[in-house]
């Protein structure tokens, strides 16, 4: 008995072989290998999206050939060289050499941008709930009353001089606005939704009709669809809302006075491998599916955009600062995550959602 649990102790204990090159690759984030002179020596497939360039082609460059030389990169290569590992926070690269190889450096990059996005949006979702709270108060304290006012100008209405009767307009009018705005803040309720298999691209379709009838007649839409993408678990309804609002506003943003060439793309996507963690949980959202509205607008003013999803917050003279905050919080009600770019001629808003499962689809 002894010599056998020897042999499977020596067995157990015993190291493996495994193929370095085919651990990299299964990597989900992007790896590349630098030799001492900042040469491409490897990249995983991750690296190669994330740069945009095969690794073919990356064997050919140096590191300088795609950042300059001034950047901070350079400096934590040096620091990686001089130090056994470098992890800082705060950073999204991560060093460090390899041994076996003396001179070589491997970097792993990690984009935090969707953390951090997800992070917003759960504070987003706070907000949106004292929304709803604000919503239910007003409902009863000014809905009834305005009622009672509107159909008080209806009458006046009725017997008034003409030249007063503009006055009494302006009061249904006004009563009516108000009575809107408290609707669209009782859209912030926390009600359950109704989910099912959704194809994206019908959605996007039944968008761009709507807009090109209407408030987007004159602007180009552009459309780039994967026609392979599996359906979402979502609300067909809500969806549309979503895209509807994004679409509107980039139509707004394209048709300012002097605009030219005014112009909207919509597209789809699989990101293979996107799985973003819930800050202060162990919960991970699996959102390989992402849809895109961009426009070539001016830009989101820089002052609004770190609050763009937050109630209230417009850069509209008339607008109400509702419609992004209840995108913000239609996205999150689906498991989804809503991301931002945005700079002068171009900006672009990122759904990331889930994608319909084989539970899902028993349902």
């Amino acid at each position: 008995m002894s010599s056998v649990m020897a042999r499977a102790s020596r067995l157990i204990g015993r190291p493996r072989a495994v193929d370095s090159a085919a651990v990299l690759g299964a990597l989900p984030v992007p790896v590349v290998l630098l030799d001492s002179e900042n040469r491409f020596r490897h990249a995983n497939h991750a690296a190669e999206q994330f740069l945009g360039i095969s690794a073919a082609s990356l064997a050919q460059l140096r590191l300088e050939d795609l950042v300059p030389t001034d950047n901070p990169l350079f400096m934590l290569i040096e620091q990686v060289l001089e130090s056994p590992r470098l992890n800082k926070r705060g950073i999204t690269v991560q060093g460090s050499p390899l041994p076996e190889e003396p001179g070589t450096v491997l970097l792993i990059m990690q984009d935090a941008s969707a953390a951090r996005a997800l992070d917003r949006q759960l504070a987003f979702r706070g907000a949106a709930r004292s929304v709803t709270g604000m919503a239910a108060i007003l409902a009863h304290e000014v809905k009834n009353p305005l009622s009672g006012i509107r159909g008080a100008a209806q009458l006046l209405e009725a017997s008034v001089a003409p030249e007063d009767r503009e006055l009494t307009v302006l009061i249904r009018d006004e009563a009516d606005r108000i009575r809107g705005l408290v609707d669209r803040m009782e859209a912030f309720g926390e009600k359950p939704i109704t989910r099912g298999s959704v194809n994206i691209h019908r959605v996007l379709e039944h968008v761009r009709k709507l807009a090109q009838s209407g408030f987007a007649a004159h602007v180009r839409f552009v459309e780039s669809y994967d026609p392979s993408l599996p359906p979402v678990w979502g609300n067909r309804d809500q969806l549309v809302q979503v895209v509807l609002n994004l679409v509107k506003n980039a139509a707004e943003a394209v048709t300012y006075p002097g605009a030219s060439h005014p112009e909207i793309t919509l597209s789809t996507g699989f990101h293979h491998g996107v799985r973003v963690a819930v800050p202060g949980s162990s919960t991970r959202l699996d959102l390989p599916l992402y849809v895109c509205v961009r426009d070539n607008g001016p830009g989101i003013p820089d002052d609004i955009r770190p609050h763009l999803f937050e109630p209230f917050v417009t850069s509209k003279s008339s607008g109400s600062g509702l419609g992004l905050a209840l995108v913000a919080k239609i996205v999150g009600d689906h498991g989804g995550l809503i991301e931002v770019d945005s700079r002068p001629g171009r900006t672009e808003f990122r759904l990331h959602l889930p994608v319909i499962t084989e539970k899902e689809s028993d349902l």
